[in-house]
């Protein structure tokens, strides 16, 4: 393979600290070592400047978080789902929300991992005899494709950090149940050029995370609905190793250096074109499109008369999300997925018009059950949505003339007959059916 066995032995002592309990899987069992993630996320956050949270700021976010629930109680008819406000720094929002990042990444970690140590390891093209000599080093090398995957998790994760404002910026229940949370450095770069009040931007994005947690809270299906839409869409998911491949080629395994440089590369991700990938990819489209269009609707009707500047306010998380927000790139990188924000638009305007027409009860209704949901084509079609599309066929039929018609008829008896006695019967007839009939009811007893 390329070097004496001293130097392989000194290129092993060299990964030690790199692959730490990776041999484990990590604290939580997984493919990816999310301990090593974690720490990598922080580390990047620390070395840009996280400070601590200190009283002032936790009161501001707290008072903020409540009077949003209170405003937004007049908005829908869904209660409060906020029982824990939290300010959180960057540190803080990783640690809370890491949980849930391992359940939706773990699918396509998994399949990274096996890619990946098949390519390294090199196991298909050695024989058997060598294979089991290669045990060890075969092991070693997934060992450092998790790793690898877990410093990949940890860069994205520690970017997407610096850029949310509270829990719910990517559109997935990512706090405990009962947890909203803003982070106030988050609310501060928000703001930041907007000449707008700090106040007012922090009020604004914390009745967006209050309205998000409304919906996790009160709609029971809701939080396994998202995260089972990504898992089955990671499932989808090819790793391309062409670069990787490429990079390996003819590498010296007694340079270290060399090996940390060729790997250290993106991984690129590529979703299969299948029927059942397409599918999938359209329910959790359009599901992140209708919790955010919802929020949007919402939001700024409460807003509207109470926040000078809702409207510019607004106009800043349309821009954020046009420009590739954090959720756009996150999905990228960690499974593959890039949001639409034309979807977000169709699905906001989908919520106005229901609002307009059946009010916030009629509206927020449409949340018990996931088959009352629309669709993607009812993003295309909101106002087909909202009054009923006439059906094929049925255009011509009036339903209240059925109605009409069976009450004028009278009640039926449970043969579906109107309970009533033809003319020509004559009053002495038996009502038993059996009586002065043959067996079975069937013509004259002999």
């Amino acid at each position: 393979m390329g070097g004496d066995m001293a130097q392989f032995a000194d290129m092993l002592h060299r990964f030690a600290d790199m692959i730490g309990a990776q041999g484990q899987g990590g604290a939580s069992g997984g493919p990816l070592n999310w301990d090593l993630a974690k720490n990598i996320a922080r580390h990047q956050v620390v070395e840009q400047g996280d400070p601590s949270i200190v009283d002032a700021e936790r009161r501001q976010v707290e008072e903020a978080l409540r009077l949003a629930d209170l405003w937004l109680d007049e908005g829908t008819t869904l209660p409060a789902g906020i029982r824990s406000p939290k300010a959180w720094s960057r540190s803080e929002w990783i640690e809370q929300t890491l949980p849930v990042w391992a359940k939706v990444c773990d699918p396509i970690a998994s399949r990274m991992v096996e890619s990946m140590g098949g390519a390294l390891g090199g196991a298909g093209e050695m024989p058997a005899e060598m294979q089991a000599m290669a045990g060890p080093l075969i092991g070693m090398v997934k060992q450092m494709a998790g790793a690898m995957v877990g410093g990949q998790a940890g860069q994205a994760l520690g970017a997407l950090a610096r850029e949310v404002t509270g829990s719910a910026d990517v559109g997935l229940p990512l706090a405990p149940d009962g947890v909203g949370a803003l982070l106030p450095a988050g609310v501060e770069a928000f703001g930041s050029g907007l000449e707008v009040s700090e106040d007012e931007v922090r009020l604004y994005l914390a009745l967006r995370e209050a309205a998000h947690q409304r919906l996790f809270a009160h709609v029971p299906w809701l939080r396994a609905h998202l995260l089972g839409a990504v898992e089955e869409y990671a499932r989808g998911i090819t790793v391309d190793l062409s670069g990787i491949e490429q990079a390996v080629q003819g590498l010296d395994l007694s340079n270290p250096e060399a090996i940390q440089e060729a790997l250290g590369g993106e991984i690129q991700l590529q979703p299969e074109e299948t029927p059942r990938q397409k599918a999938a990819l359209a329910r959790l489209e359009t599901t992140l499109a209708l919790v955010e269009g919802w929020v949007d609707t919402v939001v700024n009707e409460v807003a509207q008369g109470r926040l000078p500047e809702s409207v510019k306010l607004a106009e800043a998380v349309r821009r954020r999300r046009a420009t590739g927000g954090p959720a756009e790139r996150t999905f990228a990188t960690l499974v593959g997925l890039e949001l639409r924000p034309r979807r977000l638009r169709e699905a906001a305007a989908l919520w106005r018009t229901l609002t307009e027409v059946r009010g916030a009860q009629g509206r927020d209704a449409v949340w018990e059950h996931p088959d009352l949901l629309p669709t993607a084509d009812d993003l295309d079609d909101p106002d087909g949505f909202v009054h009923g599309r006439e059906i094929e066929g049925l255009s011509d039929l009036d339903l209240t003339n059925l109605t009409t018609a069976a009450e004028e008829d009278g009640p039926a008896d449970s043969a579906g007959k109107p309970d009533e006695k033809p003319e020509d019967k004559p009053d002495d007839e038996p009502d038993d059916p059996g009586e002065g009939a043959g067996p079975g009811g069937e013509g004259p007893r002999s």
